[in-house]
């Protein structure tokens, strides 16, 4: 097997022209399928980052059947606000923070105008390190300090016609069916990825809304964890570790609808562009190894009389297949990763997409396992590429081989 793969290498090296054809086309496949698949997976990263920290954490955790029958009735689903079980929850291995979240609707009045909007209760403090995606592009945020202060959504904003520090009424339905208005003041403006959730959103201290809705506790409870690679396994302990506990603890994949289905497109999309890449390796390999069995018919023929086997002249065209991916392949991730790198640090200026109010600056990311699979992709066409031409070159008959350039 050393000496097969030392005598293809050889051969390779022996065919530079061709040899340099083959490779560059492997090269080109691995770089465009690996840059492809980066910009790709940081724009999945980007809107799985930014639903995460805008709206809905890495876990939710409310009530049975609160997600089924909580809009109806949201009141009937309330949290007590238990200290001891939120220091347990906030103790469990990976989670950073708990943020509870007091969801209600109801009218916002500016002067003469009056619109209706969708209010969610938040706790300043821990909202910091939960909601890095929801950008203040006015004003300040929510403040601990400021029992009264309030922050809109742009959309909402400009639909009202109020700026920072204008002053504002929040009329809303109470728990028990009464009618309760609180004065407000809007401390800044603010944008998530969601263009539909700014035009409508504001959020309030969640002591002014309890205050307003003449409640107690929260609906449901916002989870931070250090990583979303850990969402599932701290959802599964939290499961257990609250077994027989009237809570219930959802994945913000089971919630993230939107971003689920634009990841499929994605992967959908990838793998046609891997169809293409595979289709042009196997093209030009095959091509770059049927005439090399043309033009080596007679060094294959004498190889043969000498006592070189058929299967060992079908190994040899098989090896050279497989130095030529693997080459091909190894230059391919190595120009992958230097450009990926480049093109981040410079950017990529994105235009606002379907449903989102501003553009962004994307990049590029590269992971282990889209260089592995890129890598077998280059080895597994080129073998395959090199199938045919070494099947054609392990039949040929010794006596034709040696008469082809008398």
């Amino acid at each position: 097997m050393n000496q097969t793969l030392l005598l293809a290498f050889r051969n390779v090296v022996r065919q530079r022209r061709r040899t340099a054809l083959a490779i560059s086309s492997v090269i080109f496949g691995v770089a465009a399928l690996m840059l492809t698949s980066g910009f790709i997976e940081w724009n999945l990263w980007f809107g799985r980052e930014s639903t995460i920290h805008s709206q809905l954490g890495h876990i939710r955790v409310h009530k049975p059947r609160f997600l089924e029958e909580g809009l109806a009735d949201p009141f009937a689903y309330l949290l007590p606000d238990d200290r001891q079980q939120i220091q347990k929850m906030e103790s469990m291995p990976h989670v950073v923070t708990l943020a509870p979240r007091l969801s209600f609707n109801g009218l916002i009045s500016h002067g003469d105008a009056t619109i209706s909007f969708i209010g969610e209760g938040v706790d300043p403090e821990r909202e910091v390190l939960l909601s890095r995606s929801v950008t203040t592009v006015q004003g300040e945020p929510l403040s601990a300090t400021d029992a009264t202060g309030i922050v809109l959504g742009q959309g909402l904003a400009a639909n009202l016609g109020v700026k920072p520090g204008d002053k504002v009424v929040l009329v809303v339905n109470t728990a028990t069916g009464g009618v309760n208005a609180v004065d407000a003041t809007v401390r800044g403006l603010f944008a998530t990825i969601t263009k539909a959730y700014d035009d409508s959103a504001l959020r309030i201290p969640i002591a002014l809304a309890r205050r307003l809705l003449k409640v107690e506790g929260a609906q449901s409870y916002a989870l931070l964890l250090d990583k979303t690679e850990n969402t599932d396994t701290a959802v599964a302990r939290l499961r257990s570790e609250f077994k027989g506990v009237p809570l219930e603890f959802v994945p913000w994949h089971d919630l993230a609808d939107f971003y689920k289905k634009t990841a499929e497109l994605f992967t959908r999309q990838i793998g046609v562009v891997r169809m293409i890449i595979a289709a042009i390796i196997v093209l030009s390999i095959s091509n770059s190894m049927v005439m090399a069995v043309l033009e080596r018919t007679g060094e294959i023929g004498t190889s043969m009389a000498l006592g070189y086997r058929r299967k060992a002249v079908l190994g040899l065209f098989l090896c050279e297949g497989f130095l030529l991916g693997l080459i091909g392949g190894l230059v391919g991730l190595i120009i992958s990763f230097v450009a990926a790198e480049a093109i981040s640090a410079v950017g990529i200026p994105m235009p606002p997409p379907p449903g989102m109010a501003f553009g962004y600056t994307a990049g590029i990311m590269l992971t282990w396992s889209m260089a592995a699979e890129a890598l077998m992709l280059a080895v597994g066409t080129t073998l395959a590429a090199s199938a045919y031409p070494a099947w054609k070159a392990a039949r040929l008959e010794i006596v034709d081989a040696l008469r082809k350039h008398r």
